[in-house]
């Protein structure tokens, strides 16, 4: 019922190009699992071992932390309608930090959304299928677009200022400080 490839293949591709939603999960020694759903088209495959996803800022920093720690990061893709299947991207990845030259170069692969804070860019070392034959069936709606909304009401300069005073996680791990808006939150 489980099948692992070394790279991603065609069928995975449009797989995940129909998912609305991921899951990220990541993990550092003596830090707390971080599990996140993301959504907003914001994923990417970036060739056959690379993808990446724009982050929005929200709550914490969690994966940038983890991430920095550890490097290691899991993410699941399940369909909620037919065929049923899971798809795991397991791999390592780092934070690519808005306002940096490796920022500018990846931010023409995804959407252009207020708040954008990162990167996370990630070499794929394994690719898992299962069958996913337990997960519910559901219907998509929409997108929900508060986080857009929020942070395109808020003042960019504001917004980086209080950015810049999170220089840790939940559990004190520390993160890069983003320094600078993307060109379109400026």
């Amino acid at each position: 019922m489980s099948e692992f490839f070394t790279a991603l293949n065609d069928d995975h591709r449009a797989f995940i190009a129909r998912q609305p939603i991921f899951f990220v999960a990541t993990a550092a020694e003596g830090a707390r699992i971080n599990l996140s759903p993301k959504g907003m088209d914001a994923f990417r495959v970036l060739g056959d071992n690379r993808v990446g996803y724009l982050d929005l800022g929200g709550s914490g920093n969690e994966t940038h932390a983890h991430l920095a720690a550890d490097g290691r990061i899991t993410i699941m893709f399940c369909a909620f309608d037919n065929p049923a299947l899971i798809l795991r991207l397991y791999g390592r990845g780092h934070a690519v930090v808005a306002g940096t030259p490796e920022y500018v170069s990846l931010a023409s692969h995804f959407p252009r959304l207020p708040g954008a804070r990162q990167i996370f860019d990630i070499a794929v070392d394994s690719v898992q299928e299962s069958c996913g034959w337990g997960v519910p069936r559901m219907t998509f709606d929409a997108e929900r677009r508060t986080l857009v909304k929020y942070h395109a009401q808020q003042d960019p300069v504001e917004r980086l200022a209080r950015i810049a005073e999170r220089t840790h996680s939940i559990d004190g791990l520390p993160v890069t400080v983003q320094t600078a808006m993307p060109a379109w939150d400026a």
